[in-house]
């Protein structure tokens, strides 16, 4: 009972001032809990952001050695996006379990951060594929920005962080990447056609939130002008 009692406090604890919509949103909570629970002490959160770029860049060594050694390096590049994942999605997650948060410093350190490991893997990916497969690396990078340049102005609007666009977040996205990469192994050249899949599903997502962001601004607009002319 005990067990039970503080895991639900800990699923508490690691939800607060973050509201997911992904697909594997319970799946993904629970293995949170599962980790920040047993993370020895001496681990800080600003280590785990660390742990999570050492992941990025495996992913894009994963890319280099895919050319350079053989393909099946690309391989290497799945035990990365989980490291990327474990680091990212546990940083902020264990200074709200551990009752310690830095709001501002760690979101601003998380975003920066993340936008470089995006740049890296872009880049790399470029590295890997020949043209004109390397504009789809580009493009990816170009559209994953814009998606996180919309969640941080929809949390400037409405003033609740959020990750998702929908059903679709980063643990959806990594996991799409994964299935790229295997499938590339399997059958060579495969990754125009995927990447192409993922950066067009990418767009239509990044085009509908930006419609739904103007909105939810626009209205914001009205309701601050009603307030300033009752006052």
């Amino acid at each position: 009972m005990n067990k039970q009692k503080e895991k639900a406090e800990a699923l508490e604890r690691i939800t607060a001032n973050r509201h997911r919509t992904n697909l594997f949103k319970r799946h993904e909570q629970q293995l949170i809990v599962f980790f920040v629970r047993r993370i020895p002490r001496f681990i800080t959160s600003d280590m785990l952001t660390l742990i999570g770029l050492a992941g990025s860049l495996i992913t894009a060594g994963s890319f280099v050695l895919g050319r350079s050694v053989g393909r099946g390096w690309l391989l290497l590049g799945i035990v990365g996006l989980f490291i990327n994942w474990f680091g990212d999605s546990l940083d902020g997650r264990l200074a709200y379990y551990r009752q310690t948060p830095r709001k501002w410093y760690g979101f601003s350190l998380d975003f920066i951060v993340d936008w470089f490991a995006n740049i890296l893997i872009g880049a790399a990916y470029i590295y890997y594929a020949p043209d004109p497969k390397e504009f789809i690396g580009f493009m990816f990078v170009c559209l994953y920005g814009w998606a996180m340049m919309m969640a941080l102005l929809r949390y400037k609007i409405v003033d609740t962080y959020t990750i998702d666009s929908g059903i679709f977040g980063p643990t959806e996205v990594r996991i799409l990447i994964m299935l790229i990469l295997v499938l590339e192994v399997l059958i060579p050249d495969s990754l125009i056609y995927s990447s192409g899949i993922i950066c067009f599903t990418l767009l239509v997502v990044d085009i509908k939130d930006f419609r739904q962001l103007l909105h939810t601004a626009d209205a914001r607009d009205k309701a601050e002008h009603v307030s300033c002319g009752n006052n």
